[in-house]
C-alpha cells in the first residue's frame, strides 16, 4: 500500500499536538485526519476507516482506553492498528490499554523524527497482515517456511524445534503486533500438555540466542512482540 493511500486517524484533545504530529505525518506522504476527543474519535473513524489510529489517553468527555474498547467492538476497525500516545509511563496504564486492544504506544513528548519512525513500523503490519495464511513470508532478514518447518536469517538456514517454531512463526506474522501470553499458550501449545508462562519464557530466551536478542521484546505484564 502506496503512503498516500494510507489513512492515519490522530486523536488528541491538545491543538498543538494535533497541529505538529498531523503536520509530519502529511509531510511524509500519508492521509492524515484529526479529533479531539474519544466521541469525535469514533465517529471520524467510522466515517474515514483508518488504517492506523494514534489515540491520546487523557481526554474529556472519552479517554483513549474507552475509545479503543469502542473501536475494537466495532467490525470494521478489527484489523486497525491502534496506539496510544500518552504522558503516563506507569505500567498500568500500558497494560490497561493493551487490554482494552491497543497494539502499541508512543510516550509524549517525543521529537517528530522519532514518531514518524514509530508509525512506519507499526504500518510494517499492513503488509504482514495476510502473512498467518501464508507457507512461506519473509519479515525483514527472516524468511519463514512453515510448510518444511524451516527459518533462513540472513541467509543462513536454520532448523528449529517445533515449538521455537511456532512461537516464532505466530510473532513474526504481525511484526509490532504484542501477543498476550495466553493467546500464545492457545495458539503455540493448545490443548496439548499443561504449561505455564515460564514456558514461554524459555522459548523466548532460546529465540533470542538463535535470531537475536533484539528482535524479541518483552511487554511487561502482557506478553511479547517481534520488532524489525
Amino acid at each position: 500500500m502506496k503512503k498516500k493511500d494510507t489513512r492515519i486517524l490522530l486523536v488528541d484533545d491538545e491543538p498543538d499536538i494535533l497541529e505538529i504530529v498531523s503536520y509530519n505525518l502529511s509531510a511524509e506522504g500519508y492521509q492524515v485526519f484529526t479529533a479531539e476527543n474519544g466521541v469525535a474519535g469514533i465517529s471520524k473513524a467510522k466515517k474515514k476507516k483508518p488504517h492506523l489510529i494514534i489515540l491520546d489517553v487523557m481526554m474529556p468527555e472519552m479517554d483513549g482506553i474507552e475509545a479503543c474498547e469502542v473501536l475494537r467492538r466495532t467490525p470494521e476497525m478489527e484489523n486497525t492498528i491502534i496506539v496510544f500516545l500518552t504522558a503516563r509511563g506507569e505500567d498500568y496504564s500500558q497494560v490497561a490499554g493493551f487490554d482494552a486492544g491497543a497494539d502499541d504506544y508512543i510516550t509524549k513528548p517525543i521529537k517528530p523524527k522519532v514518531l514518524v519512525s514509530k508509525v512506519k513500523a507499526l504500518l510494517r503490519r499492513l503488509k504482514s497482515e495476510n502473512a498467518e495464511a501464508e507457507d512461506i513470508f519473509t519479515v525483514g532478514n527472516i524468511t519463514i517456511n512453515r510448510e518444511e518447518y524451516k527459518v533462513i536469517n540472513d541467509g543462513v538456514e536454520m532448523v528449529l524445534p517445533r515449538k521455537e517454531f511456532e512461537l516464532l512463526s505466530l510473532l513474526t506474522s504481525k511484526p509490532n503486533k504484542v501477543f498476550k501470553r495466553q493467546v500464545i499458550l492457545d495458539r503455540v501449545w493448545g490443548n496439548e500438555v499443561v504449561v505455564g508462562g515460564r514456558t514461554i519464557d524459555v522459548h523466548i530466551r532460546k529465540l533470542r540466542e538463535k535470531i537475536g536478542e533484539e528482535h524479541f521484546k518483552t511487554v511487561k505484564g502482557v506478553g511479547y512482540k517481534f520488532v524489525l
